[in-house]
């Protein structure tokens, strides 16, 4: 091989590692987003045993009250607080925000159905309600025409870092940083807090934990408010990474991390994030090794496989056969 054929072949041989690494990265980020918004149906679902398909709505409101505070404060390139700030605020709002929401919706569709032992599938009626009300609401109050954050105007957070051979966004190294920041936050939460090892009790048996003087009610409002809060979070992320927001883009992306929270084992909080990664990663190599008209059907193929080899997910455990 000649010196020039060599030059070449490495040459191609570092474009070809730079554009897998370009794929990892963008999965990385979809998957953060997803992890975050499955960690709710996981910490609903582990409690209550009920499936709140209203959560992908929480996570769109929360994106938009992103969009309102950067609205506020002048818009991206335009407002005179600085970057973090702005960005504080943001999250701050959409948090507090989503969270409140995530409460009202316990507190009214759901907690009086939980008093009155309804059946189950009158909760998960009224979860598919709650969605479609909200999808309406956001469509009535702001407009079907998508909001744009336009954050590509803090130019600055899309410029590339060089790591080795490889380079990546400073907003994508954001998004993955601040993803692993609130995992950590809410794993010693849940481990270290009075709250938290009331969730646990709870979730293990809920009838025990309320004989054993735990207040179940308190719990599960907590549960909803952090779970919806991590929604609103990944909503605002979702907006500066994404630009855009509309009142449908909860319900796509509350179905794949909802597919995320399955794969992962649902009810596991782990779970949640390593199928929301997955979940990412699959998409992004498939829309950038295949075929962007795929990207669903590997997602829901990767489901399958899954369910197929470990019914109860990667992380989840087999529900006890009582008798």
């Amino acid at each position: 091989m000649g010196a020039f054929q060599l030059v070449a072949y490495f040459q191609d041989f570092q474009l070809t590692w730079s554009y897998f690494f370009d794929q990892l990265v963008a999965g990385l980020t979809l998957g953060s987003l997803y992890g975050l918004v499955a960690i709710g149906y996981s910490m609903v679902y582990g409690i209550l045993k009920l499936l709140n398909f209203a959560h992908g709505e929480v996570f769109m409101i929360g994106s938009y009250i992103g969009y309102f505070v950067l609205t506020w404060l002048g818009g991206a390139g335009n407002t005179s607080v600085p970057v973090a700030v702005v960005i504080a605020l943001m999250f701050a709002a959409a948090m507090l925000g989503a969270g409140g929401l995530g409460v009202a919706i316990e507190r009214f569709a759901y907690r009086p159905l939980r008093e009155k032992r309804a059946p189950r599938i009158a909760p998960l009626i009224s979860a598919l309600g709650v969605s479609f009300c909200l999808q309406q609401l956001a469509t009535i109050f702001f407009g079907s025409i998508p909001k744009n954050y336009n954050s590509f105007a803090w130019g600055g957070l899309f410029t590339r870092v060089s790591i080795g051979p490889f380079e990546i966004q400073y907003m994508q190294l954001f998004v993955i940083v601040t993803t692993v920041v609130l995992m950590v936050a809410l794993t010693v939460f849940v481990a270290r807090t009075q709250i938290g090892r009331a969730m646990r009790a709870t979730s293990f048996d809920l009838e025990a934990a309320s004989m054993m003087g735990i207040d179940v009610d308190r719990v599960i409002v907590w549960t909803f408010f952090i779970g919806s809060a991590l929604a609103g979070a990944a909503g605002v992320m979702n907006g500066l990474v994404f630009q855009l927001v509309d009142p449908y883009v909860g319900f796509q992306v509350g179905l794949i991390a909802f597919t995320a929270a399955v794969v992962g084992g649902i009810g596991s909080l782990p779970g949640a994030m390593i199928g929301g990664l997955a979940i990412g990663l699959g998409r992004a190599f498939s829309i950038g090794y295949v075929s962007s008209s795929y990207q669903d059907v590997i997602v829901f193929g990767i489901l399958i496989c899954v369910l197929l080899i470990r019914p109860s997910g990667i992380f989840g455990t087999p529900a006890p056969q009582k008798v």
